[in-house]
């Protein structure tokens, strides 16, 4: 791979942070520019015949209406909540568990957001976490940056486990078999009990690094976003901080152990809360003073609490949420109908434009469509009239424009990167490239630089699955020819995944647009990639000692 192959390669991160992140630019304007300039070079650098780039666009544009669809159904939901006066009494319901901002993001981004990660995963925690900040009164930039750094550990088990039983067993596969390297070292082991084993090696390594997540988050909230810009108003909780980390952490690895790749999120986010709510209700571990922001830094929100709550019981107003909570679950565990049935119905394009490329997504199973039911069953039960449900949907379909624009030339960028393997050029698919060219550089250090690689995946294409998917197989041959065990070096890589996903561009784009911060991602991301980096430094810190020294 040349100089030119190589800026080529690596034009999808450089576009997009030079864009977004240097020249500030919203995503509406960032992301198009990206894929013409990322569409450009590679039917000129890499050879992709023209008709393979625009057939790669074209699954991306589907992919990009199945998140868009996501969106929609949260936006919408928030809209319903708001309208109905149920966010009022949900507000006032969590300044009666604390008045402390810190302990409020610690509660609801890091273990609600976890328990829908582990439900639904794919963008749905931070869609979710952060209207539910920004109605607390936290700034919006505070409320969507915070909800994105939150959903980092809880991602290895996303979506009822999807990074790990779908993305890392098709990433260690070549066609419907496995990988040949990987079954000679496999042997008798089947590649269910070899991910149980990935699963479990990186639970144990975030149970040092996750756990500070908590931490990180009220430091950040208050540098960033309190009146007096201190860090050490966020470290003056930090036994709290850290019992919050392993009240969450310690049951995911337990569940990790002895049930399987699952259920580890939803359990320890439940466990969690369960913990850490009656604690915080009691002052355990806190702090006399809560802590909160200065008067120009706080998000205006209505003094009408109270009369809410008149309104409104706190049961009520929280049923949407417990109903999308139970659905996410219901319709994500295999054993019961509702998997299959409602992932029979599929939306397939076979070989576009006969490039063999294919795509596909079952509307009926995306978490937007469980959104969307349970805003039938709020309008119903809260007794909403017709000009307020008119309002919701008129003010949610107007607030997707720019993710409209932003999502769709996103997703076809990422999807021309990620089918890059058939060019004239001779070269494998970008990612691959970029991958050797890094192993080839760092050999023997190789532990400290493979979660790198995930998160790099994450954050080119939006997903922990699809970065799993796409570095598995290569992690497992790099740490097989240094002579290092594969199954711990794919946990980094998983690892590495979860930092990637609060950098995610789609994620970003998806959690503004929610609380109407469309333009500001750029911003977001800058707050962003410092958590993201010192997770991915710890990850390869202990993955390293744990390879060499253990």
């Amino acid at each position: 791979m040349g100089f030119f192959e190589a800026i080529t390669a690596l034009m999808p991160v450089i576009a997009v942070f030079i864009l977004l992140v240097l020249f500030r630019l919203p995503a509406i304007k960032a992301m198009p520019v990206s894929l013409g300039i990322v569409a450009a070079l590679s039917i000129s650098v890499w050879k992709i015949h023209p008709i393979r780039v625009v057939a790669a666009s074209l699954e991306g544009s589907i992919i990009a209406v199945s998140i868009l669809w996501i969106v929609f159904g949260a936006i919408l939901l928030l809209n319903t909540l708001r309208n109905s006066g149920a966010m009022e009494t949900i507000r006032y319901g969590f300044s009666g568990i604390t008045s402390d901002r810190r302990v409020q993001v610690i509660i609801i981004a890091w273990l609600f957001g976890s328990f829908i990660e582990g439900a639904a995963g794919f963008g749905t925690p931070a869609a979710i976490a952060a209207p539910l900040l920004l109605t607390l009164g936290f700034p919006p930039l505070a409320a969507v940056s915070l909800a994105l750094i939150a959903d980092s550990s809880a991602v290895s088990f996303g979506a009822v486990g999807t990074p790990l039983i779908v993305g890392v067993d098709q990433g260690l596969k070549q066609g419907d078999n496995v990988a040949d390297q990987v079954q000679q070292v496999l042997g008798s082991q089947s590649i269910g009990e070899f991910i149980h084993g990935v699963a479990q090696y990186a639970v144990l390594m975030d149970i040092f690094i996750g756990s500070l997540i908590p931490l990180i988050l009220v430091v950040m909230l208050t540098r960033l976003f309190g009146e007096n810009r201190s860090f050490k108003e966020g470290f003056d909780i930090w036994p709290f901080a850290l019992f919050a980390g392993v009240s969450f952490t310690i049951p995911a690895f337990v569940v990790a152990a002895f049930l399987g790749p699952e259920f580890p999120s939803i359990i320890g986010g439940l466990v969690g809360l369960c913990i850490v709510i009656p604690a915080a209700m009691k002052g355990f571990l806190l702090p006399e003073e809560p802590w909160d922001f200065g008067k120009e830094d706080r998000q205006e929100a209505s003094d009408e609490a109270s009369a809410a709550v008149k309104r409104m019981p706190l049961y009520k107003a929280w049923l949407p949420y417990v109903i999308v909570a139970v659905l996410l679950v219901l319709t994500r565990i295999n054993a019961l109908p509702f998997k299959t049935l409602l992932s029979s119905v599929k939306v397939r394009w076979e070989d576009i434009l006969g490039t063999g490329i294919s795509t596909e997504f079952a509307p009926f199973y995306l978490p937007g469509t469980i959104f969307v039911a349970a805003v039938i069953i709020t309008i119903i039960y809260h007794r909403m009239n017709r000009e307020e449900v008119i309002r919701t949907v008129g003010t949610s379909v107007n607030s997707m424009t720019g993710s409209l624009i932003a999502l769709g030339t996103a997703v076809p960028m990422v999807r021309i990167f990620i089918n890059s393997g058939i060019n004239e050029a001779d070269l494998m698919s970008m990612p691959m490239e970029l991958a050797v060219w890094v192993s080839e550089a760092v050999g023997g250090s190789w532990p400290f630089v493979a979660p790198v690689i995930g998160a790099l995946g994450s954050f080119i294409s939006g997903s922990a699955t699809f970065s799993n998917m796409m570095f598995s197989l290569f992690q497992f041959s790099v740490a097989d020819q240094i002579g290092i065990q594969g199954q711990q070096v794919v946990a980094l890589q998983v690892l590495g995944s979860n930092a990637g996903n609060m950098i995610c561009i789609l994620n970003v784009v998806a959690a503004a647009s929610v609380v109407n911060m469309v333009g500001e991602e750029g911003t977001i991301i800058r707050i962003t990639l410092v958590p993201m980096l010192f997770y991915v430094g710890l990850a390869g810190v202990f993955g390293s000692v744990m390879i060499y020294l253990l």
